[in-house]
This record gives C-alpha cells, structure tokens and sequence, in this order.
C-alpha cells in the first residue's frame, strides 16, 4: 500500500504578506525628488550670490512705504513690508469669504432650479451654468467692473436704498460706532454666546438623534446670539449704537465702507463658481433615489419638506468632495482681484518685488500662505466629510 509523504502544514500560508510601509521603490523616488530640489536650491542661491544678491527675508522688517487702496486691518506706509503682507492676505480672505457665501446662495438657487418640474426654470439654469462656465473669469470681472462705474450715481448723487448708500465709488453701510457699550456687545457676543449656542445645538442633536424630532434649533440659535448680548447691555447700561453714513462734502462719512472694488470682485466670483457649484449640487441631487422622494409625497410632506428634510441633507453628504475643490478654486481665484485696483495678496506681493527686487523670496511667502489657505479649507471640509461617513457608518451597524 502505497504511503503519501505528509509535510507539516506552513503556519504562514495563505496568511497575507506584509508590505512595508515604505517601500525601496518609494524611497528612491523620494530621495531622487529632494535631490531636485536641493540641486535647483543650490543652483538659484549660486546664480544669486554671483550677481551680488545675499538671499534673505530681512526686508520684511523694512519700511513699505506704498498705501493700499483699502484694508481691512490698520495699514500706513510707514508700516513694514511683513504688515503690508499681512494686510493683504486680511484682504484676500475677506473677499474669499465674501465671493464665497454669494457663491454657494447662487449655487443652491440654481442647482435647485435645474432640476425643478417647470421647464423655464430649468432653461434659465442651464443657460446661466453655461454661460458662466465658458466664460473667463476676468472677462466677468472686469464687465461688471465697467458697468458699475459707469452705471451706478456718482458720490454727490448717491442712491439711498433703506441703510445702503450707494455710488461708483463704494457701498456704505451702517456699522458699529466708536463706544464701550459697542465693545461689550462683541465680547458678549464672542466670547459669552458661543458656548451658550454649543450647549443648546448638542442638546438638540442628542434630542433629534433619539426621538428623531426637530426642535425650533435655528430660531433659539438666533435668540441665544442676540439675546445673551442685549441682557449684558441692558443690565449694565451699555446699549448698541450704530454710525450711519451720510454725504459729508465729497465723502461719505461715518458707517462701514465696502469699495467698488471689492463689491465687483466678490459678485464676478460668486456669479463664475455659482455656477460650478449648481452643476456639481444638480448631480448631487439626482443621486438621490426616486423612492425616497416618492414616499415623503406619499406620506403628505410639501415640496418645500421634501427639499429641506430629504433632499438637501442627503446632498450635503455627496458633494463634500467636489465642492471642496471649487472652495480651493475660489481662494485661489481671488488673485484675479489686482485686474481692478484691489489690494490683495498678490497686489501687495508685485509692489514689494517691484521696490525690493526679491522677487524668489516674496514668491515663496505668497505660494506658502496660498498653500496653508488651501490646505486650511480642505482640511476643514475632508474633516467634516470624515465625520458625516463615520456617523453614517455608524448608524448602518
């Protein structure tokens, strides 16, 4: 009778091989880049040794000398070149910030009407996602830019539209004055209502994640952030008093001062990216199942309900990723600003290459402070969108 030779089972077969974590491939690939760069370092520090120029940032600290057209913290041009840097960047997120929220209204607006039942609706959004989309972003700018100087009222025949004053030259708006009472209602809206609104907004997602009800969250949100601030005022005598701008002369005074500039630069960006951000939230919304809207009509919601409870939150959960490239886009986009006189990073930036004649090393500072704006908001965004999967996951097991 024939025998078969038994070997001893291997304990490691058909367990998985271990890659490791770097592997020899990844570390040539990696010590061949770095070695790039060392060399273009060397090769630029060597080029400009020889032309006399000791590469350095201490013109930071040197007196700048040039004024902006505006700022959003104090600059004079007896200031150092790092305050005029720093006035920019203020003035570059200040206008993203703008561009932004403008953009996102206009793309929820036209997202939503792109996929409405009324067939108009749904024209006016295509044409509109078409246009902007096959335009150039400057072109957009600098149109709107002629049209409101040449459109809108000089500043002795400003138009007065409820608390706006407005001209060719600016939009003036109310604004807090200059009192201890204004100073106490920003601490207290700050540093006191915030952490009344985390309490208040954990409780009713903890209240909605167990009974599944939705408690009036936004107006108590409202309540609490102006509430807190008005009882601090009027227990310790100190209430809010507002600067209206009126015609002083040539001149607007008093009130806040949004430039034309910055008006035209916010609404060119928020008109070109609202409509990159309705097509990416149109296919956002017809990614979400027939079925489910079906059965919020069977069970008697309104269409409004059905946007707000079904649809809309389903869609956040999608786009995250998209839009996070077009929020990146759009900070970056704000470099088109210097087209029409606005003082923004990349304004500031050519100025001090012109009288400095650094232009490597104020480069350098302009890509880095861009690259930590951008990293900045998709982390933020990435964060979030990490969160909403986990809670999903969570919530499927």
């Amino acid at each position: 009778m024939d025998q078969k030779l038994q070997f001893p089972a291997d304990k490691n077969a058909g367990a998985p091989k271990i890659r490791p974590a770097i592997s020899w491939m990844d570390a040539g690939v990696g010590l061949a880049i770095l070695a790039a760069f060392v060399l273009i370092a060397f090769n630029i520090y060597s080029n400009m040794t020889a032309a006399g120029i000791r590469p350095g940032f201490g013109f930071l600290a040197q007196q700048a000398g040039f004024d902006l057209s505006e700022s959003v913290i104090p600059y004079d041009a007896a200031d150092s070149y790092l305050r005029a840097i720093l006035a920019g960047l203020a003035n570059t997120i200040a206008v993203a910030a703008a561009s932004l929220v403008i953009a996102c209204i206009i793309g929820l607006l036209i997202g939503l009407l792109s996929v409405s039942t009324a067939p108009l609706a749904r024209l006016f959004a295509l044409a509109y996602v078409e246009l902007f989309r096959n335009l150039p972003k400057i072109l957009v700018l600098l149109v709107i830019f002629v049209a409101a100087v040449n459109g809108l009222p000089t500043i002795r025949q400003a138009l007065t539209v409820g608390p706006l004053t407005i001209s060719n030259r600016a939009i003036y708006l109310p604004w807090l004055s200059d009192d201890p009472g204004n100073t106490l209602w920003l601490t207290a809206s700050l540093l006191v209502a915030p952490p009344f609104l985390w309490l208040w907004m954990r409780r009713v997602a903890r209240r909605q994640a167990l009974t599944g009800r939705r408690g009036p969250a936004i107006a108590v949100a409202f309540a609490i952030a102006l509430g807190i601030p008005a009882a601090l005022a009027f227990v310790l005598d100190a209430p809010l008093t507002l600067s209206w701008p009126h015609l002083a002369g040539f001149s607007v005074e008093g009130g806040i001062t949004l430039s034309i500039q910055f008006c035209t630069v916010a609404v060119s960006l928020g008109l070109y990216h609202g409509a990159q951000i309705a097509e990416v939230l149109r296919g956002g919304i017809e990614a979400v199942p027939d079925g489910q809207i079906e059965a919020a009509n069977a069970l008697g919601l309104r269409r409004g309900q059905v946007t707000r409870l079904i649809v809309v939150p389903q869609v956040l959960r999608t786009v995250v990723p998209p839009l996070n490239n077009q929020f990146a886009n759009l900070l970056k986009n704000t470099s088109i600003s210097i087209a029409v006189g606005y003082s923004d990073l990349m304004s500031v930036a050519g100025t001090a290459i012109n009288q400095t004649f650094r232009p490597l090393e104020t480069m350098l500072i302009t890509m880095s402070i861009y690259l930590v704006l951008c990293l900045m908001v998709t982390g933020a965004l990435n964060h979030w969108n990490a969160r909403i999967r986990g809670r999903e996951g969570r919530s499927a097991t």
